[in-house]
């Protein structure tokens, strides 16, 4: 995981990057210069979340309560699929 990243983390897309809804292929695809990735549905629903106004703590809140589920395991996961998307820089916090 990035060191630094924490629940208060304002997540956005990183600088020309874009989540993108596929109507003919009824899929989401993240649109960046030069490439595209295909999220998967569960990471799609983490995406559309980033809002560049929203903290991390706050997106895995609002998923725990979507999907009923633990926060810390809602939590961890958010984390590490947040952690590899700036890696890949996706994503800015």
């Amino acid at each position: 995981m990035i060191t630094g990243l924490t629940d208060d983390s304002v997540i956005r897309f990183a600088r020309g990057v874009r989540l993108q809804h596929d109507r003919v292929r009824e899929r989401w695809i993240i649109q960046a210069p030069e490439r595209a990735f295909i999220p998967d549905p569960v990471a799609a629903e983490v995406l559309k979340l980033v809002d560049g106004t929203r903290t991390l703590g706050q997106i895995v809140a609002e998923l725990a309560t979507r999907f009923a589920a633990p926060v810390d395991v809602i939590g961890r996961d958010v984390h590490v699929m947040v952690s590899d998307l700036i890696t890949r820089q996706v994503l800015v916090a």
